[in-house]
């Protein structure tokens, strides 16, 4: 009888233990048993938001549940950031993050989370090229002649930008220290001012997505000169590169990635990564990124993490430089 009762209260205490409070070791083995929320940080309808889509619907059907795409818009991706940083760290909630998180502590003071301390990295999405593109009547028809125009001119080259502190203006300020030019980047609200103004010869130059220069190229009105890429990318093979033609330091461009929030466990990083891979190279998922201007790009969480604090590094050199403060 002694024995039983030390037998049930030995099964007892088993159960017991099995019951504790949650734990990320236990809680990610049964990983994903509901529904999963996807954080893009823009409105909908642009690329990000787009791509979000096409990926939630993609890793929906790998991971057999659903995963819902949420927009949190503003504040330059502040906003979707904070939310997911103060996520709890259980894989179900990922932000679709996108390149101004990385420069986010250079320009603004009191950020409520750290890029690098909030965030766990799952892996890179998709980049945003940008082709430095100007008006098919200007005189310059290649990189050369236009960085040449640009010391010639006592006011220097004028870019258009989407806004301050964007890829396309610090693309546009990497621009013009690489080639010890001067210039004044404009800023507008968006691509289309920016358009009206170079398609109407007041300013000379805009780095932009191919995406919405095609109809201008395909016109005869805007010329391109070249893509701010490591390589040529395969959205317009024609554009060369600035390396190819002496600028080695010229790359900047839009660019997307997966993160969950700090502590998330390795093994749903895992799983997310390898998830995300497949996604990158699905003929499909590509076809529709490259309909809104994107390269995908894949790779490892290890090697996304340090991409990120390669840009941190790099942006926040640049806005210290060329006195870049927020709007």
């Amino acid at each position: 009888m002694t024995l039983n009762l030390n037998r049930r209260h030995l099964l007892t205490a088993a159960a017991a233990g099995l019951a504790l409070p949650w734990s990320a070791s236990s809680h990610a083995q049964t990983w994903p048993a509901r529904s999963i929320r996807m954080v893009s940080p823009y409105n909908a309808g642009g690329s990000n938001d787009i791509l979000t889509r096409v990926l939630s619907e993609f890793l929906g059907r790998k991971l057999g549940q659903g995963v819902v795409v949420e927009n949190k818009a503003g504040a330059g991706t502040r906003i979707a950031n904070d939310f997911v940083a103060k996520a709890p760290p259980d894989g179900y909630t990922l932000l679709h993050a996108a390149a101004p998180i990385a420069i986010g502590e250079a320009l603004y003071k009191d950020l409520p989370y750290d890029v690098h301390k909030s965030f766990t990295s799952i892996g890179s999405t998709a980049i945003a090229p940008l082709f430095l593109i100007v008006n098919a009547q200007a005189p310059y028809k290649t990189l050369a002649e236009f960085i040449q125009y640009a010391k010639a001119n006592p006011k220097g080259a004028t870019f258009g930008s989407p806004g301050a502190g964007s890829a396309p203006h610090l693309t546009a300020e990497l621009l013009l220290r690489a080639a010890g030019a001067k210039g004044i980047v404009v800023q507008y609200r968006g691509d289309a001012p920016a358009y009206t103004e170079l398609l109407a010869g007041r300013i000379d130059a805009t780095l932009t997505a191919i995406s919405t220069a095609v109809p201008h190229l395909q016109a005869g009105k805007l010329r391109v000169l070249a893509v701010a890429n490591e390589e040529r990318t395969p959205l317009y093979p024609d554009a060369p590169t600035f390396r190819e033609q002496g600028l080695q330091s010229v790359v900047g461009y839009g660019w997307y990635g997966m993160l969950a929030p700090a502590g998330t466990p390795a093994n749903i990083v895992e799983r997310l990564n390898t998830e995300i891979n497949a996604a990158v190279a699905d003929a499909e998922v590509r076809r529709k990124a490259e309909a809104v201007g994107l390269q995908l790009r894949g790779g490892t969480a290890a090697e996304f993490s340090a991409f990120i604090s390669s840009e941190t590094r790099k942006w926040a050199q640049i806005i210290k430089v060329a006195n870049i403060t927020a709007e």
